[in-house]
């Protein structure tokens, strides 16, 4: 497995839930995290200070990603603080709950400008600063892209076409650079369900609990040292994907 001491990474969305507890596990690592927010400037702040406590280096940079243009600055600006870049985590994204009557072209582009063209960008603009340092990428997929769920068509059809997008780039990029995805299930359930549906979610994953964004971190960790891992997508989700295509009756 691949030391990352020392080694330069750019997470974005950094500032808060998932985005927040992939760059202090980084940083936990002793690398050199640019850690990336839009409106969480205290989150981001908080999450440099973990990181900088555990040994690590820390810079917070602001960008809109759904503007193409400050997607692409965001990754010069941060090769230009940490002298470099080895690894791009892309985790910002949004989660808007719409039902299928109400979808309309602003929720529909809104969930695709930020969950899918901005990682776009992103990776655009690092492909040659990862070429030269034979860095990796992880995108943050979802599980609902394997087991779509209702209410959520723009953000599940977005999460379904960055999963392709790490496919298709893991062929481009390889040998070079590596390219995977982690797809969480419910780590971080949204401050809007309640506990008994939270509780049903837990009772439907083999494992019998939600997980944690330490476990979505975990898994990003693996594919930043996995030299000889591209093109996968690692589930994160208490076995709940395996149980949702088991015949009734089984368990």
């Amino acid at each position: 497995m691949l030391d990352l001491t020392g080694k330069r990474a750019l997470v974005t969305g950094a500032g808060q839930r998932l985005g927040r507890a992939i760059a202090e596990a980084l940083g936990a690592a002793r690398m050199q995290v640019a850690v990336h927010y839009h409106a969480s400037d205290a989150g981001a702040a908080a999450t440099a200070s973990v990181i900088t406590a555990a040994g690590g280096r820390a810079v917070t940079l602001r960008a809109d990603l759904t503007d193409r243009g400050a997607a692409r600055r965001l990754v010069a600006e941060s090769a230009d603080a940490l002298g470099g870049l080895d690894l791009l985590v892309s985790s910002a994204a949004n989660f808007d709950r719409v039902r299928w009557s109400e979808v309309d072209d602003a929720a529909w582009d809104r969930a695709l400008a930020l969950n899918l063209t901005a990682p776009f960008e992103l990776a655009r603009a690092a492909t040659p600063l990862l070429r030269a340092s034979r860095g990796s990428m992880v995108f943050i997929t979802c599980s609902s892209a394997t087991a779509p769920f209702a209410n959520h068509a723009p953000y599940v059809v977005s999460k379904g076409a960055l999963r392709a997008f790490m496919r298709v780039l893991a062929l481009e990029l390889a040998p070079e650079v590596r390219v995977n995805a982690v797809a969480p299930g419910t780590v971080l359930p949204p401050p809007t369900m309640s506990p008994d549906a939270v509780a049903r979610v837990a009772r439907q994953a083999p494992l019998a609990r939600v997980g944690s964004a330490a476990d979505v971190a975990e898994a990003v960790l693996y594919f930043a040292r996995a030299p000889f891992v591209t093109g996968e997508e690692l589930r994160v989700d208490g076995g709940r994907g395996v149980a949702r295509v088991q015949p009734p009756g089984e368990r």
